[in-house]
């Protein structure tokens, strides 16, 4: 575990061990998140889209999965 100081305005210095594993620089967004008593600092994505390709396994597409589910709906409001 790390430990740092909050500043006067609220600065926090991100030790650099940790901005190397997960490659943080100068101008890098981060998110904040309080999950109820625990604070996270979470690296923002660069490209949500392709870091998130594959994310959900399955043997039908996701869209495939979708269109499926809009036709049932569809039947069931007739």
């Amino acid at each position: 575990m790390k430990t740092t100081t909050v500043s006067d305005k609220g600065w926090i210095v991100i030790p650099n061990d940790i901005r190397q594993k997960y490659k943080l620089k100068k101008g890098d967004k981060v998110n904040i998140v309080d999950y109820g008593g625990i604070i996270a600092v979470i690296p923002s994505s660069k490209d949500v889209i392709n870091e998130s390709a594959g994310m959900f396994k399955s043997e039908k597409s996701l869209l495939k999965l979708l269109l499926d589910n809009r036709k049932e709906d569809i039947e069931r409001e007739k």
